[in-house]
């Protein structure tokens, strides 16, 4: 960020009074900036055993097999976000359940968050962002083809904790959680 979003000058990176962290600063009319990471929201969709997952047609990771998800848009909740990046991605209207996986990413200023959500058909196609869109059994994963370290570290929770009957209903969990490190990159 070179100039104030505000008044068009050229921003000082410091650290304002009563703050610890430097922060771009416009001298002008006082306003500060902060940056703060980005949400990554989307769902775990699942129809049957199976689960839908989409290949990339952007990058990063072009061609790559993903969950459905993407930023957070304004206005909206992460729930909201979850399913309306279902819909665009992979064409599937799901029943959003509980939040399901938290996923720190410092080094890439995200925190990523999954939902378990039910498909409320067997109905999906490709949208502008996927090459295509599968249901999988948990055999026929493309495991070394997953694109992103939260959405394999997410399948792993899920198959898992489906197999232990953790994921039955009326059954209590926690959300699985921790921290991405930039090692795990691709």
């Amino acid at each position: 960020m070179k100039y104030c979003p505000n008044c068009a000058t050229t921003l000082t990176i410091k650290i304002p009074a009563d703050d610890s962290r430097e922060r771009y600063v416009c001298e002008a009319c006082g306003s500060i900036h902060y940056q703060n990471p980005r949400n990554v929201v989307g769902s775990i969709p699942v129809y049957g055993k199976q689960v839908l997952l989409c290949r990339r047609a952007i990058e990063p990771r072009l061609g790559y097999w993903t969950l459905p998800a993407g930023f957070m848009e304004l206005g909206e909740s992460t729930s909201h976000g979850a399913a309306r990046e279902t819909l665009e991605e992979a064409g599937a209207v799901v029943e959003i359940g509980p939040l399901y996986s938290l996923l720190n990413v410092p080094h890439a200023e995200q925190v990523h968050l999954f939902y378990l959500a039910k498909m409320v058909s067997p109905e999906f196609s490709a949208g502008e962002e996927s090459l295509e869109v599968a249901l999988f059994d948990e055999h026929e994963i493309p495991w070394n083809e997953i694109a992103f370290p939260t959405v394999k570290q997410t399948l792993e929770w899920f198959f898992a904790d489906r197999a232990s009957g953790l994921l039955d209903q009326d059954k209590e969990f926690y959300v699985r959680s921790r921290d991405v490190l930039p090692s795990e990159r691709i």
